[in-house]
């Protein structure tokens, strides 16, 4: 499987659609998790735990892939990401809201596994936007 269809459709489908149990098919045991310098064991278990902890704050979280770069091992996928904010995040209580944010993930996918995962969502933009944060005055 070519590697940009590959993170495609593990995010438009095992993570938007909560396949827990198929997300070992795509991410290797040993995967790491990327924060800037810091690197993370990650592992499918790490992977499974990101994934439930974000579906409690938005149960209907969908991801579209709107482009993706592959250089070498690495897939750099932009994202448009669409949920209802139903659960706590960060001490944000929960606004009910449909919200719609972009992010980009970069994945290193070796033998058809991912084996890094990074990326950044622009939440903050949406949150402003939406209200649910404001300027202290």
């Amino acid at each position: 499987m070519i590697k940009s269809e590959m993170i495609k459709y593990f995010y438009e489908n095992v993570v938007s659609n909560n396949l827990i149990d198929e997300i070992k098919k795509y991410v290797s045991n040993d995967c790491t998790a990327r924060n800037g310098e810091n690197v993370i064991p990650y592992g499918i278990e790490g992977m499974k735990q990101h994934v439930i902890d974000i579906k409690k704050t938005y149960p209907d979280l969908k991801i579209k892939i709107i482009r993706q770069h592959i250089d070498k091992n690495y897939v750099i996928s932009e994202i448009l990401v669409e949920a209802t904010h139903l659960g706590e995040w960060l001490g944000i209580k929960p606004t009910g809201k449909k919200l719609a944010f972009t992010g980009v993930n970069i994945d290193c996918v070796i033998n058809n596994k991912i084996v890094e995962h990074s990326g950044a969502a622009n939440i903050f933009d949406t949150f402003w936007a939406e209200g649910i944060i404001k300027a202290n005055q």
